[in-house]
């Protein structure tokens, strides 16, 4: 473990966030999505978090539809922008950002259906294994618990 700055922090930039937002429309990246079902679920998700956040859906990276963004730091100094909510229609599942940061995901998650979760993801086959309220819930207590206490301006 170091015990003093490395010379190299003092000198090197870091590294900036690969997953930035893209004028890449959100609605032809979800027409384009090969897998029926994933192409479905995504517009339905598109419209569910956009009515619960009250913002307009960005393409985060080549990916990623995200929904309001917020700022991190790291007391390692990293910092840069995520989007507070979002999702990924990917070819085995429905990868969900920011939904198991709430104050209530722990209760909710269990009254959700069939998922997995990851670091920091929750997964879903379909939005049809889910319970949508309980998915709508986790949106809104997620989305609020980013945006007012891991946003840091």
């Amino acid at each position: 473990m170091l015990t003093h700055p490395s010379p190299v922090c003092d000198t090197t930039p870091m590294a900036e966030n690969k997953t930035q937002p893209t004028e890449v429309s959100v609605d032809e990246f979800l027409a384009a999505v090969e897998h029926p079902q994933r192409r479905q679920d995504g517009f339905e998700l598109l419209e569910m978090m956009r009515d619960i956040t009250g913002q307009e859906a960005v393409m985060w990276g080549p990916s990623i539809v995200g929904f309001g963004s917020y700022h991190y730091k790291y007391a390692t100094g990293r910092e840069g922008d995520a989007a507070a909510v979002g999702f990924s229609p990917r070819k085995a599942n429905l990868a969900l950002y920011g939904l198991t940061y709430g104050a209530d995901a722990d209760r909710l998650l269990p009254e959700l259906g069939k998922h997995k979760t990851g670091a920091a993801c929750l997964y879903v086959n379909k939005l049809d294994d889910v319970d949508r309220d309980v998915l709508a819930e986790m949106i809104r207590t997620g989305y609020k618990h980013v945006m007012e206490e891991l946003h840091t301006p």
